[in-house]
């Protein structure tokens, strides 16, 4: 059935209009059966275009092509270019009863495109059923997943699951919302803060095609800002997209989108929290026009928005914009290519700033849109440094963990409001080893780290078993010190500082939205920071070392980008209502580091711009590309060998990976438990990335279609170590 399979042509084969005459003879003298048939035997093919070339929904690489299909005339007027199909595969040459191919499972697929003929000589099997008449896979969206699979070595099919919901009759059955004519162009507002600002917003509303990085003032107006950019936008006449990391933060967009749109009609709000009905629902009204304005998190990146004039991206280097599914794709990446593919305007928002974002204004693909530093200064509040010598020798600080600078700026700043501290990591004591010989404290079982889950019980982090009776192996210890304390600890702690303050936590287990103004203590793990309204009047940032200390490329990226959105919520030296004092932030690392010396400075563009110059220089992502191959050795080595890499490429390791801890659930690129794997990247020069990704796609396929294991491919892998 595949148009690839073709055999070479016998001289003595009647011409394609004979076969296709011969077929459809034969199965109009066909018997109709009684029951409801699935194969559609005996049923008359259609008049016009009797070949359906569908995409089946089946992920492997080496089944990623179109599949010809006949189409019964029953069929002819729903089986349109778009729909969803049921269709039969893998029945084999085996199967054919009067001309036609039979049998074989059910799967789902799309119909791509109807034509006169199949390539393919055989026998065609045909459609099973028209599952709906509504048109989801669009040329445009097509093209998309298509590039993103081609991207991302990755099967058009996987991209789709990805791309499409889960159909929901009940709300397909309903009818759309009508559109509304464009708003009128909004007025600048906030974005007057901004030199570039209020051209970039005219641009969009006389419907050109601007592309920015915009490095955003701290402070509470930046979900306003980009509702005024989507209105600037819809004014054009055209749709616009904006994909956020999380659910709270799209719930903050889509509040000042209702405020700034007047009212819902005009946008939805698009995330996986959703249910299927509702979220299918609200596909839909994009789908058919009804709706031009979508703001999600990356759920919503292949939003099939109409007549598409702006996708912007807010906080591109949070991890969530990476999907857990194959082929694990980018939401800055998919957008970059809508707004190539679809040629429309780009805004990639954030408080601070990825060696990504900092490549697009380099390279002149995107102009910065920054505010000077007068405002930024304003904006911003003041920055403290304590270094872990002062720690060690302030009394308080090794009493309570608070040196005295810290201490006395809590106390202060709990009599104008609250006070955020945030924590690199939750629970209660995350990390022990023992206080003599500092050898880390493990399990007697299966020598996984030991937690302390509250003040006297020990836990192993892998198993869960209890450790009532621990004693170091290396010296006999039997006393405990903490190596890294969390958030609960740390909340614990401060309550017995300050017993008259209310202290709340913020976490993985329980995210708080918003607090009130009034003093209190908010302890919060990195990104789980609650809104204070009003803003804090301080913050303390625990234990830099931390986020600094972890062996990955992006570290010093990552711990800046935690440390900006946490001191972006506390009050400005600009800001009124403060007696004119505004706010401070306590940092506890090492002031010399230079992602500590970028907060003080608060020039995220500047640490961007300097990271991305040493990477150049060391040939590190993105100047390069990367790919991860991870499985058993044995599989990594024969796929690596066995791809056609372009010219130059570098192969660094393989080396083994930590075996995946027993006893907690096993994520994307872990190893089964009991197995060891290892894990190859390969470099390639610029340029030379697609070409990486279609010769480990073309190795995958050959391997899978062989049947041999087959280790997973990673392109742009976010850990690189």
């Amino acid at each position: 059935m595949s148009r690839d399979n073709e055999r070479p042509k016998d001289p003595a084969e009647t011409s394609e209009g004979e076969q296709l005459a011969l077929i459809r003879e034969t199965v109009r003298k066909a018997k109709v059966p009684k029951a409801k048939p699935r194969t559609w035997r005996g049923a008359a093919l259609a008049g016009e275009l009797p070949v359906a070339r569908v995409l089946v929904d089946k992920g492997p690489v080496h089944l990623d092509k179109l599949w010809d299909y006949a189409v019964p005339a029953e069929m002819d007027a729903e089986a349109r270019p778009g729909v969803r199909v049921r269709v039969r595969f893998g029945a084999g040459t085996g199967k054919v009863r009067e001309g036609r191919r039979e049998g074989g499972g059910l799967l789902d697929g799309y119909i791509i495109e109807r034509v006169a003929e199949s390539d393919y000589r055989g026998p065609l099997a045909a459609l099973a059923q028209v599952v709906s008449p509504e048109p989801v896979l669009g040329p445009g969206l097509l093209a998309l997943c298509r590039a993103v699979a081609d991207r991302y070595a990755g099967s058009l099919a996987d991209v789709l699951q990805l791309a499409l919901p889960k159909r929901n009759a009940r709300a397909e059955g309903e009818p759309s919302p009508p559109s509304l004519p464009p708003p009128e162009p909004p007025a600048p507002g906030s974005w007057a803060r901004y030199p570039a600002g209020p051209g970039f917003l005219e641009a969009l509303a006389r419907g050109d095609r601007p592309r920015a990085v915009w490095t955003a003032l701290p402070g509470p107006h930046w979900p306003r800002e980009w509702a005024t950019a989507v209105a600037a936008t819809l004014a054009s006449g055209r749709g616009a997209l904006v994909v956020v990391p999380d659910g709270r933060t799209a719930e903050r967009v889509d509040a000042a989108l209702t405020e700034v749109l007047g009212g819902p009609g005009r946008h939805v709000l698009l995330t996986a929290d959703l249910g299927p009905e509702e979220r299918y629902r609200r596909w839909l009204a994009v789908s058919r026009g009804s709706i031009r304005a979508v703001v999600g998190t990356r759920a919503a990146m292949f939003a099939p928005v109409r007549d598409l004039g702006l996708v912007g991206i807010w906080d591109d280097g949070d991890r969530s914009h990476s999907d857990d599914r194959l082929p694990q794709p980018h939401a800055r990446d998919v957008l970059l290519l809508r707004a190539v593919h679809e040629k429309t305007g780009f805004l990639l928002g954030d408080l601070g700033r990825t060696v990504e974002a900092a490549q697009l204004v380099e390279n002149g693909w995107a102009r910065p849109l920054e505010a000077d530093r007068e405002r930024v200064r304003a904006a911003a509040p003041l920055i403290r440094t304590v270094d872990e010598g002062e720690v060690a020798r302030d009394a308080e600080a090794r009493a309570a963990r608070l040196p005295t600078i810290a201490w006395q700026t809590v106390r202060e700043a709990l009599t104008r409001g609250p006070v955020l501290v945030q924590v690199p990591r939750r629970g209660y004591v995350p990390k022990l080893a023992c206080e003599r010989c500092r050898e880390p404290a493990r399990c007697a079982h299966c020598a996984g780290p030991l937690e302390a889950r509250d003040a006297d019980h020990l836990v192993c982090g892998w198993c869960g078993r209890d450790e009532p009776a621990w004693h170091c192996r290396e010296c006999g210890g039997v006393r405990l010190r903490a190596s890294i304390v969390g958030a609960r600890r740390t909340a614990e702690e401060l309550g017995r500082a300050f017993p008259a303050v209310p202290v709340r936590t913020s976490g993985r287990d329980h995210v708080l939205t918003s607090v009130p103004d009034r003093p209190a203590l908010v302890v919060s793990t990195p990104g789980a920071e609650p809104v204070a309204e009003g803003g804090y009047a301080a913050a303390l940032l625990l234990d830099g070392w931390a986020l600094l200390g972890r062996p990955d490329l992006r570290a010093g990226e990552d711990a800046l980008r935690h440390w900006l959105e946490a001191a972006s919520l506390v009050r400005g030296h600009g800001d009124e209502g403060d007696d004119g004092r505004g706010g401070t932030v306590v940092i506890m690392a090492e002031p010399t580091l230079r992602p500590v010396q970028a907060l003080v400075r608060w020039d995220p563009a500047g640490y961007a711009a300097r990271e991305l110059a040493e990477r150049s220089q060391l040939g590190f992502p993105p100047i390069s590309r990367m790919a991860a191959v991870t499985g058993p050795a044995e599989a990594v080595a024969e796929l690596i060998a066995s791809a056609r890499l372009p010219e130059g490429a570098e192969t660094l390791g393989p080396v083994p990976l930590p075996p995946a801890p027993p006893g907690r659930p096993r994520r994307p690129g872990d190893p089964p438990p009991g197995e060891v794997w290892e894990r190859a990247l390969l470099r390639v020069r610029p340029g030379q990335g697609s070409t990486l990704a279609a010769a480990l796609k073309e190795a995958k396929a050959l391997r899978l279609a062989r049947g041999e294991r087959d280790p997973a491919v990673r392109v742009d892998p976010l850990d690189i170590g």
